[in-house]
C-alpha cells in the first residue's frame, strides 16, 4: 500500500511540474479564497482579543448588564442600524442603577448614556459629537489616565465636563482646554478634565474615548428630560463572588421588572464588544463572500483535472491494460486535486497573514493566529480536494481500457 502511495504521489508531482503554469494559476484561484478567510478570521480573532485584554486590565472582578431584545439578533441590529436614534432603544434606567447599587457585594457602579449631539464654542462646532452620562464612580471602575485636570467627582459643579484628547482639538485646537467652556442642548459647561489619548479605541464600552464629553448623568436628564442606559459596569467586592453577586444582579432587577428579563448580566470572559453580534454578522458574510472564491477556485481544479485526464487517457489505458484497478486511478486523480488545493491554501495562508499584516499598519488590529484559523484552512483545504476532485477521478476511473489504448492510436 505505502509503495502504491509513493507511486500516485510521484504520479501526481510529475503532472504538476509538466504543467507548472496551470498548475499555478489553479492554486491561485483557492489561494484566493484561502486568504480571504484567514484575513477575516485574523481580524476578527484579533478584535476579540482586544477586547477580552482589556477586560482582564481593567479586573476580573467586572460585571456588565446591558439591554438585550426579545427578537432575533440579526433582526435587533438591522432595527438598531436603521433607527434614527439608537439613544432611545435601551431598557435600562437610573432606577436599575440604583437597584444594582444595592445589591451585596457591589462596591461600585457606573452607568452609560449615550447621546450623539452637537458640541460648540466660540470658535468650532463637532455636530455629531458622543455625550456620554455618567457618575463618579466610572472613573473608579475604569481608571482612565487624565492628562490634564480631574475627572468628575462630588465636588466638581453640575455642569462639570471631561473631554477626551481627539475632541479637545476639535473644538478648542488645543489639547489643554480645562477651565473653557463649551454648550451642550443650549446649556453651558465648564471642562475640568481632559483624558490622555489612548490608543485602542475598540472596547467593551463600545465608545472611543478619545473623542468623547462626559458629564453626570443626572444633569444630562436634566436636559433631556430622560436617560436610557446603554450599559451599566458593576465592581464586585471579591472575584471569586462574581458568580453569585452577578446572579443577585439579575434577580434583583428581574424582580424589578416584574419578571422581565429584557437584559444580560455578564462577566469574565463573556464580557465582549456590544457590537459583536453585529460583527459577527459581518463575518460572516464576509466569509461567504470568501467562500465563494474558494467554491471558484474549486471550480477550477475540476475544469483543469478534467483537462488532464483527457490529457492522460492512453496513460490510463496503459495502466488498466497491466493490471491497475478501477480503485487505483481514482486514487491517483483524487491525491492529484488534493495536492492542488494543498498548495494553494498554504500559498493562501501565507498571503492571507501577510494582508493581515498590511491591515494593522493602519489600524490597531494585530495579526492573530491560533490553530482554529490552521483547523479551518486545513479542512478548506479538504473539502475542496475531495469535492472537487472527485468527479474528474471518477471519470478518469470509469473508462475502459480498450478505448483508451484505441485513443492511443
Amino acid at each position: 500500500m505505502a509503495l502504491l502511495f509513493k507511486t500516485h504521489l510521484r504520479l501526481a508531482r510529475a503532472s504538476i511540474r509538466q504543467n507548472r503554469t496551470r498548475s499555478f494559476l489553479t492554486c491561485l484561484g483557492i489561494a484566493i479564497g484561502i486568504a480571504s478567510i484567514t484575513l477575516i478570521l485574523s481580524l476578527t480573532g484579533s478584535i476579540s482579543s482586544l477586547i477580552r485584554h482589556e477586560a482582564t486590565n481593567i479586573g476580573s472582578d467586572l460585571i456588565v448588564v446591558r439591554p438585550t431584545h426579545s427578537k432575533d439578533a440579526v433582526t435587533s441590529i438591522v432595527e438598531e442600524l436603521t433607527s434614527a436614534n439608537s439613544f432611545e432603544k435601551s431598557s435600562l434606567s437610573l432606577l436599575d442603577v440604583s437597584t444594582i447599587s444595592a445589591v451585596e457585594g457591589v462596591t461600585a457602579t457606573a452607568p452609560i448614556a449615550i447621546s450623539t449631539n452637537t458640541l460648540m464654542n466660540e470658535e468650532n462646532i463637532v455636530p455629531s459629537a458622543t455625550v456620554v452620562g455618567t457618575t463618579p464612580e466610572f472613573h473608579t471602575i475604569e481608571p482612565l489616565t487624565l492628562k490634564y485636570g480631574v475627572f468628575l467627582n462630588d465636588k466638581n459643579s453640575a455642569n462639570a465636563a471631561v473631554i477626551g484628547q481627539q475632541l479637545a482639538l476639535e473644538l478648542y485646537n488645543s489639547s489643554n482646554p480645562v477651565g473653557r467652556t463649551l454648550s451642550f442642548y443650549g446649556q453651558r459647561f465648564i471642562i475640568v478634565g481632559v483624558l490622555d489619548e489612548i490608543e485602542e479605541s475598540v472596547n467593551f464600552d463600545n465608545v472611543n474615548f478619545n473623542k468623547t464629553l462626559f458629564i453626570n448623568i443626572e444633569t444630562m436628564e436634566n436636559l433631556m428630560g430622560y436617560v436610557q442606559i446603554q450599559q451599566i459596569n458593576v465592581r464586585a467586592l471579591n472575584t471569586s463572588l462574581l458568580e453569585p453577586i452577578a446572579g443577585n444582579i439579575a434577580t434583583a432587577l428581574k424582580e424589578n421588572r416584574y419578571g422581565d428579563t429584557n437584559f444580560s448580566v455578564s462577566y469574565g470572559d463573556s464580557i465582549s464588544h456590544p457590537a459583536s453580534s453585529l460583527l459577527g454578522i459581518i463575518s460572516g458574510m464576509l466569509a461567504l463572500v470568501a467562500g465563494i472564491s474558494l467554491v471558484v477556485g474549486g471550480i477550477g481544479i475540476m475544469n483543469i483535472m478534467l483537462v488532464s485526464v483527457s490529457e492522460r487517457t492512453h496513460e490510463i489505458g496503459i495502466r488498466k491494460a497491466v493490471g491497475a484497478s478501477a480503485r487505483n486511478i481514482l486514487m491517483q486523480f483524487m491525491l492529484e486535486a488534493f495536492i492542488l488545493s494543498f498548495l494553494g491554501s498554504v500559498l493562501g495562508l501565507f498571503l492571507g497573514y501577510f494582508l493581515a499584516f498590511l491591515v494593522s499598519l493602519i489600524t490597531p488590529f494585530s495579526p492573530y493566529a491560533s490553530w482554529e484559523i490552521i483547523v479551518v484552512t486545513v479542512l478548506s483545504t479538504i473539502i475542496v480536494g475531495i469535492v472537487f476532485g472527485t468527479y474528474p477521478a471518477l471519470k478518469a476511473a470509469s473508462k475502459r481500457p480498450i478505448d483508451s489504448l484505441r485513443h492511443l492510436q
